[in-house]
């Protein structure tokens, strides 16, 4: 993907879609149980972008405190989750792959928080796997 890419996405009902533009930092398949919870599922694929890159065209997102400093981002009406941000996270905010028109334009690299997974949903890829947060350095 280049910098002048755009890659759209939104809910499953419609009110809310964005535009996100360029590179991700990271996209990962992330096994920690705050987003097993929150998507009921045993993982879930999200892309992080620097914030100035995501655009919410349509509909504000509702937002939930998932945890001390974790918020994530819904439609009030559907449900679908759409983004997560943090302060361990200055200026960037997750996407979630699923959310996207095309998720197969954004295809994860490694696999976060692995050391959580749910043993009996494991991937059959070659893909990195962090017990935890990866570097994003």
């Amino acid at each position: 993907m280049t910098q002048t890419t755009t890659l759209e996405g939104g809910c499953q009902c419609g009110p809310v879609r964005y535009q996100v533009r360029g590179d991700p930092v990271v996209a990962a398949v992330c096994h920690c149980s705050m987003c097993r919870r929150a998507n009921a599922a045993p993982s879930v694929a999200w892309a992080m972008y620097p914030e100035g890159q995501v655009h919410f065209s349509k509909g504000p997102l509702k937002t939930y405190a998932s945890s001390a400093e974790g918020r994530r981002g819904f439609c009030a009406d559907c449900g679908t989750q759409i983004s997560f941000t943090a302060p361990f996270l200055p200026g960037l905010i997750d996407i979630t792959i699923g959310s996207l028109d095309d998720p197969e334009a954004m295809p994860p690299v490694l696999h976060s928080w692995h050391a959580r997974h749910v043993s009996w949903a494991e991937y059959a890829d070659t893909l990195p796997r962090h017990a935890e947060l990866p570097p994003l350095a």
